[in-house]
């Protein structure tokens, strides 16, 4: 007996014939082995083809490294394939502990603990350590799971203020801080918020300005570095040290354990042990969520490992992405000018970004288009993300593809 359509399929059903109209309905690619520089595509009739992979966090190649991996199978032979369970009853693990004061030594702080994912350590930050009379100021661009850690905030806390400033506009930030202060009073704490590497746009945080400004009307900077840490600065250890900063001038992070640092899974928070030791205390995603698995936690402390013992990795990295960026340019696109392993190719048009990403696949190259509401309308583009896994001819392979749109 066949169910009748409800008013949520009806629903569900109009618009995804929308976006087929447009064409903008996505599609799901399976990889069939191990992810690095050259991928295994499934296709819909069983066969399987290689691809040049440009559309992977894997920054520093190390989702596939034997030592990473052999340290995860390590650690599920040693602890199993589960914790069974939240940190404060029975999930804490020898691997949680090594890993997290691994963390904490890289970025130079106090403290810092894993989450099973990054949104899960974002979202523990802002509706655990804020209260109903402080500030929260937060860039336009912010990731998704910042902006809903704020809103979070501002269900579970009511009557905090939220400021959002225009995309790394300095005097705009002074502006929302000095109305912030006003409004809070002396004694209320002020969170400004930002990624230090914008995922869309590949352009990175003004942190020393900003620093200036939080230090100057005593608020707090947080920094979510996902796509910064393992990739930004001289030995990858993240977006303040791009510009030189020690870690203790960020008053917290949050960042993830599923791009640079060897691409399984999880995410942290790090700062002071004190805040720390408060969202282990309340924070909710720790609290209600089971621990990271200890065969990820063993991976990610061996990819940290690896990163601060081999700084020629990250150098690798950096040298790969000028030399993308020079070629797709030569090869008249428009790409977005930065020093991170984001390179982004504005096409505008949604409907164009998807069609020129399934023509390279079709050419044996593998990149994401992205448009609405992932960004906004007539901002589509191919996010061309650069590893220290791949090799000149990978990059050559690239550009040639593109000329070919």
């Amino acid at each position: 007996m066949s169910r009748s359509m409800s008013p949520l399929d009806a629903r569900n059903e109009k618009l995804l014939a929308s976006l087929r109209e447009k064409r903008e309905l996505k599609s799901l690619q399976t990889i069939d082995g191990p992810m690095g520089p050259v991928v295994r595509l499934r296709q819909p009739d069983g066969t399987v083809r290689e691809a040049l992979c440009f559309c992977s966090n894997n920054y520093l190649g190390l989702a596939n490294h034997p030592e990473v991996v052999e340290a995860g199978l390590k650690a599920l032979r040693d602890y199993g394939a589960g914790t069974a369970s939240v940190r404060f009853i029975c999930g804490t693990f020898t691997p949680h502990h090594t890993l997290e004061e691994r963390l904490a030594q890289m970025l130079g702080v106090e403290a810092a603990y894993s989450f099973v994912s990054c949104w899960n350590a974002t979202e523990a930050v802002f509706p655990t350590l804020a209260e109903p009379t402080d500030a929260i100021i937060s860039d336009e661009l912010n990731h998704a799971c910042i902006i809903d850690s704020i809103r979070l905030a501002g269900v579970i806390r009511k009557g905090v203020h939220k400021f959002i400033y225009r995309n790394n506009d300095i005097a705009g930030l002074e502006a929302r801080l000095a109305e912030a202060r006003a409004g809070v009073g002396p004694d209320g704490v002020i969170f400004v918020v930002t990624d230090g590497v914008f995922s869309m746009e590949g352009s990175i945080a003004r942190l020393p300005e900003m620093r200036a400004l939080c230090t100057r009307f005593n608020a707090s900077l947080v920094v979510d570095d996902s796509h910064g840490t393992g990739v930004m600065g001289r030995t990858g250890r993240g977006t303040h040290e791009h510009y030189d900063m020690p870690g203790r001038s960020v008053d917290l992070f949050t960042g993830t354990l599923g791009k640079a640092l060897g691409g399984a899974a999880g995410g942290f928070v790090a700062g002071p042990r004190s805040a720390v030791d408060v969202i282990v205390q309340r924070a909710r995603p720790t609290l209600f969520s089971n621990a990271l698995p200890a065969t990820v936690a063993a991976s990610a402390d061996k990819a940290v490992e690896i990163l601060m013992n081999e700084p020629g990795r990250v150098a690798r990295l950096h040298a790969n992405v000028a030399s993308a960026r020079k070629k797709i340019r030569e090869a008249g696109f428009d790409v977005l000018e930065s020093p991170t392993a984001i390179c982004p190719i504005i096409v505008h048009e949604t409907a164009r970004a998807i069609a020129m990403s399934r023509r390279l696949l079709e050419l044996g190259v593998y990149v994401i288009g992205f448009g609405y509401p992932v960004v906004p309308e007539g901002h589509a583009r191919l996010r061309v993300q650069i590893s220290a896994a791949h090799e000149e001819p990978h990059i050559d392979a690239l550009v040639g593809a593109l000329k070919r749109m």
